[in-house]
């Protein structure tokens, strides 16, 4: 394909979006949009009637353009549009567009090996070992691309109406996918290395930058290369979503979608977790050097321990009668580290370093807001440990610095609270949701990235311009800027992502039933 899995990607999403614009703003979601339009009645056809299927040389032709299934010259002049129903065209387009979008991959990978990986200037600049960090085994990832590209080439030129695509990618998930775990998995090591070297070595530095300014790269850097199997394993599950949005219920078609669908799913989550685990080991090791205990020392590292948020709050000395008394010093700064299963309380203290004076297992604490009381007790919440670090319940009145910050402290401290809507997980019939239309990366724990085209239900949202959301596609939580989205209006749109999203989960029973406790990470 003429263009590279970036730019292949970034149109695919950018219409995907433009399309959720255009049924927002009709009232029937099944109009038809730029992206799914049918052939008009007036264009030609011709009778395919004994003809031999006309192979599609698409994926060997390097001057091919983004191109829709339906506006090939070999489909047009086949007469087959006039033949097929609105709903298999649309159908065709959601396997054609997989199909095309791993030739697109293919190549930027191609590009990644031979221009960068392979280039003699760069691999004497680079020892052994930097090297295979950097690189990691994206040889083995290009060869099981490849492989996957033949298969479904082969597939689609068979016959002109494609009669599958989700079996090919079933077997090879299962059989070859695995490399994406590895690759994906050396990602944390892999942006550390890179930052380092282009610290430390001027001469890698220069180069990189000579090499991403010439025109095979079309203006795109190095490091969009290498995340490359990363985006494309996450992409490839959200293709086959919209696959088995389109194929018939109960047909084998369907069948075949939700088995790749799973079997994708599995291996994203082990890519998720690869990554999790290398950063997450790091950070542990990190936070217990800087805690000294003034209470009964609890281990902190452990292989089921993660962080979850930490941050500074204000804590209101003395009893709650006095929290109308007008003084500046009402409150004293505490530092909160709040893991998965347990909460610490410290004050920092000289030296980088944090006194911890109370903990409480994460399951026996609660959260109460507090009415409007003020400027001076604004975004304050209560924080009471069932049973703290003496074996007692105790409470704190802790102020945060901002609506957005107190909402976040406080579905983190206790997320069975109920929210202010309802989630994806209560099978509600309406709830408000909002498209991606910029991408966004997380910077505390309890962020969410977002990618362009994500939809999300809105769970929470707060004044000062952060909402609290669940993607549909995995049901990941967390909060986002209110400006990287905009929010789907109608009702019918809405409700129609939703169906899409119990049909796309319905064949995993075990998943539905962990639905409703799901994030409380």
């Amino acid at each position: 394909l003429g263009l590279l899995y970036q730019e292949y990607r970034d149109k695919s999403t950018r219409q995907e979006i433009e399309t959720r614009r255009l049924q927002d703003s009709q009232t029937d979601p099944e109009e038809s949009s730029p992206s799914e339009e049918t052939p008009s009645e007036a264009e030609p056809t011709s009778s395919i009637e004994s003809k031999a299927p006309p192979q599609i040389s698409l994926l060997r032709n390097s001057n091919s353009r983004f191109n829709l299934w339906q506006d090939l010259p070999e489909i047009r002049s086949s007469g087959v549009l006039s033949i097929l129903q609105p709903d298999e065209i649309k159908l065709q387009e959601a396997m054609f567009e997989l199909v095309t979008s791993e030739a697109s991959y293919y190549k930027s990978l191609n590009l990644l090996v031979s221009h960068f990986m392979e280039n003699e200037r760069l691999k004497k600049i680079l020892h052994q070992s930097e090297a295979h960090i950097l690189f990691s085994n994206v040889l083995d990832v290009m060869a099981v691309s490849e492989r996957f590209l033949l298969d479904l080439e082969q597939r689609v030129e068979e016959n002109i109406v494609i009669s599958d695509v989700c079996d090919i990618v079933y077997q090879h998930t299962v059989n070859h996918f695995s490399v994406y775990i590895t690759y994906v998995s050396n990602q944390t090591y892999q942006e550390r290395a890179y930052k380092q070297l282009l610290q430390d070595k001027p001469a890698f530095r220069e180069l990189i930058s000579q090499l991403e300014l010439d025109p095979k790269c079309k203006g795109l850097s190095f490091s969009s290369f290498l995340i490359l199997p990363f985006q494309r394993i996450t992409r490839l599950k959200l293709l086959v979503q919209n696959i088995l949005k389109k194929v018939e219920e109960k047909s084998d078609r369907e069948t075949t979608a939700l088995d790749a669908h799973k079997e994708l799913e599995t291996v994203v989550k082990a890519c998720n977790e690869g990554v999790r685990k290398m950063s997450r080991t790091e950070q542990m090791i990190s936070i217990q050097k800087k805690l000294e205990f003034k209470i009964k020392s609890v281990p902190i590292i452990s292989h089921s321990r993660w962080l979850l948020k930490q941050g500074e709050l204000q804590q209101m000395n003395g009893p709650k009668t006095s929290r109308t008394l007008r003084t500046k010093k009402l409150f004293r700064e505490i530092y909160l580290f709040l893991f998965n299963d347990l909460l610490v309380i410290c004050r920092q203290i000289p030296g980088d370093k944090y006194q911890v004076f109370d903990s409480a297992p994460r399951g026996l604490l609660r959260v109460e807001e507090l009415e409007d009381q003020g400027q001076s007790l604004a975004n304050v919440f209560i924080l009471r440990l069932l049973e703290n670090a003496d074996d007692r319940e105790a409470s704190y009145m802790l102020k945060a610095s901002s609506q957005s910050e107190m909402k976040r402290w406080m579905i983190s401290l206790a997320p069975n609270r109920r929210t202010k809507f309802v989630s994806f997980t209560s099978r509600l019939v309406d709830c408000p949701q909002i498209q991606c239309v910029h991408p966004y990366v997380a910077q505390q724990p309890d962020e969410l990235s977002l990618e362009l085209a994500d939809v999300l239900n809105i769970l929470d949202k707060t004044d000062d311009g952060w909402i609290f959301g669940e993607r549909l596609h995995d049901q990941e939580r967390g909060w986002f800027p209110s400006s990287m989205g905009e929010e789907i209006l109608n009702p019918k749109i809405r409700a129609q992502n939703l169906k899409e999203c119990f049909r796309v989960h319905k064949s995993d029973d075990s998943q539905r039933r962990k639905l409703g406790s799901r994030n409380r990470q």
